[in-house]
């Protein structure tokens, strides 16, 4: 079986002109029906934003680190990292903690208050897409190339072809290709990142930096998966009594209707 390679991003924000093109596909994409003109920041409605800093336009979106931390918090698996590079979400194991929305360095993932069963939302990276062969949304509608599609490893090589090739026009430097042991959105800047309000790391990938913590105190460690596993079961538990509840009065109804008819 051949292997498979990661994929990324490269955001060139000297391309980018503020079309917002990225965040209509995106909107359209995954059926939000947010106005693309209203978003400047990660929402439960708005998976990726752009905002204007100092003149240049800034995506946000989920960095899909390659060693996530929200993936390492999770204490029932509702996120996932892909090999292709994605990192995915799901909603059904979800216990509503909300770990991830603090681990996450980037700030990324939002959380659906609004709603009676709400559920955690973040960029998936168009997961299903890459499935099927196809770059993400984002990548296909921009007309200025400012966001391009493909193998991680070729983007980082095409990121410092541009720095070489017009150093006075970038910041030497291509944020995400080491920063907390790499992300798959690679961002190349004419000026440098912290102007951006970007956030300074080093290389180290966050989830090592826990387990070494974490491997101090290992009896509060499984005390406490023991009692989130719980909480979980419970949860869930509760949700199945409550759903055969429900089909038992519907069936008793349905037979008290056929009595009388």
């Amino acid at each position: 079986m051949a292997r498979v390679r990661p994929k990324a991003l490269l955001i060139d924000l000297t391309r980018c002109v503020g079309c917002r093109e990225c965040v209509s596909a995106c909107l359209i994409e995954h059926h939000l029906p947010t106005d693309p003109d209203s978003v400047d920041r990660l929402s439960a409605g708005a998976l990726t934003a752009l905002a204007e800093k100092d003149g240049i336009y800034v995506r946000q979106m989920c960095r899909h680190c390659l060693e996530p931390s929200c993936v390492s918090v999770c204490p029932v698996e509702a996120f996932q990292k892909t090999p292709a590079g994605p990192v995915v979400y799901d909603a059904s194991r979800c216990m509503g903690c909300r770990y991830c929305m603090q681990a996450c360095p980037f700030g990324v993932p939002t959380y659906e208050w609004d709603k009676a069963v709400p559920a955690v939302v973040k960029c998936d990276f168009c997961a299903e897409r890459q499935a099927r062969g196809e770059p993400t949304a984002c990548a296909e509608a921009c007309p200025f190339e400012a966001t391009t599609f493909g193998d991680r490893e070729e983007m980082i090589a095409e990121a410092h072809r541009r720095i070489a090739e017009s150093p006075d026009a970038y910041h030497p430097h291509v944020y995400g290709e080491r920063e907390l042991g790499g992300t798959s959105m690679l961002f190349l800047s004419p000026v440098p990142f912290e102007q951006l309000d970007f956030p300074a790391f080093g290389d180290q990938p966050l989830p090592e930096l826990t387990a070494r913590a974490l491997e101090k105190i290992p009896g509060i460690l499984s005390i406490g998966g023991a009692m989130l596993a719980g909480i979980w079961w419970i949860t869930h538990r509760r949700e199945e009594v409550a759903r055969a509840e429900a089909a038992e009065r519907s069936a008793l109804r349905q037979e008290k209707h056929d009595d009388h008819a």
